[in-house]
């Protein structure tokens, strides 16, 4: 099985063929990020079979060819940048960097098994992590049209305006308004501009959840069904997760998701620190539950967190638990939840076909 390693860029793409069993290139290539370009690409790889893609960042922009292979029948898996460079600085280069190093490296990397992942088609997925950005656009754009018609308000009404806003709010504030100066007209049509655009912004993110809401149904998740998990928040977990079993324990999903604890030990000494990194904003939705969760009495995390305040811990310390208990819980309900659609689905593939 010969493993090819791509180093995608914007505008062009290297892949380097290497041998698994002696690391040993057999051969590169350079085409241009474009249909005939893939094409051109597959055409050279034919000299060899049996053989596997490890694409470097399949997230990023080497996303479309990965998913264009994955669409051809192509085994594929996403290599890190960070794996990449460790494997450069090891070999006997001397620290040398270019594309068809850089290709060989991925393929060096998903030879030995190393840090790589198997890139999986999921449509519902995709469709979901779309809509989530989208709703995170309008999100901070009605925040932002929000502001601008506070500080607004503020200027033309004595006392200023109140601090939760809506669009019918701020039309009843203004109609009481009577402009006397041309600079308070001016600000008052301003502000009739800002409600009209908060009132589209309202339009567009209910649609935006009413959409979400159809595709998970479709999806068939269980998530909802959690206290705290709205379809606001269920969207973004499928969205920003992807394929579950991507990840073969849920110390691994903890692990993405920046909910499991850096270990620090030196000797008998050993401390547990927050980890700072991960999907960030898939941390802030497990947050987002956890912190719902305990205000709900007699909820699961509410005597989860209850527990562990008895143990001894601080409230910071039994948050961050909690945190680690739900990513737990989260990542085993979204394997049920892909366990049940192959099982009643068995000729529809996680590509959403």
């Amino acid at each position: 099985m010969i493993v090819i390693g791509i180093d995608p860029h914007k505008r062009t793409h290297t892949a380097t063929a290497v041998d698994p069993v002696s690391n040993a290139d057999l051969g590169s290539i350079r085409i241009e990020a474009t249909l005939d370009g893939y094409k051109r690409l597959i055409a050279w790889s034919k000299s060899w079979p049996q053989r596997r893609w490890a694409v470097e960042n399949a997230d990023g922009l080497g996303r479309h060819l990965a998913r264009w292979l994955l669409g051809g029948g192509e085994a594929v898996v996403d290599v890190p940048a960070t794996a990449t460079a460790r494997v450069r600085q090891l070999s006997r280069g001397g620290r040398r960097k270019n594309d068809r190093i850089d290709a060989a490296g991925a393929a060096c990397v998903a030879a030995l098994q190393g840090d790589c992942r198997p890139v999986v088609g999921n449509e519902h997925a995709d469709a979901l992590s779309v809509l989530d950005e989208r709703r995170n656009n309008l999100s901070v754009n009605r925040t932002r049209t929000v502001n601008q018609l506070h500080a607004l308000l503020r200027d033309l009404l004595a006392g200023g305006a109140p601090t939760s806003l809506t669009a019918t709010s701020s039309a009843a504030v203004l109609r009481e308004f009577r402009p006397r100066t041309a600079s308070d007209r001016a600000r008052a049509q301003v502000c009739k501009d800002l409600i009209a655009d908060v009132r589209r912004l309202d339009q567009q993110l209910a649609a935006n959840e009413k959409e979400a809401e159809t595709l998970l149904d479709e999806h068939g998740t269980r998530l909802r069904d959690i206290d705290g998990v709205g379809p606001v928040l269920a969207a973004r977990l499928i969205g920003r997760t992807g394929t579950p079993s991507r990840f073969p324990t849920a110390a691994a999903f903890a692990t993405y998701n920046g909910t499991a604890p850096v270990e620090i030990a030196s000797a008998d000494h050993r401390v547990h620190r927050l980890n700072r990194f991960g999907d960030r904003q898939l941390n802030s939705a497990i947050h987002t539950i956890a912190m719902v969760q305990i205000r709900m009495p007699g909820s699961a995390g509410r005597t989860y967190y209850d527990r562990r305040i008895a143990a001894g811990a601080t409230p910071r310390a039994a948050r961050r638990n909690l945190k680690r208990h739900l990513s737990n819980h989260l990542w085993r309900t979204m394997i049920r939840d892909e366990n049940l659609r192959r099982s009643t689905r068995p000729d529809e593939t996680d590509s959403g076909a």
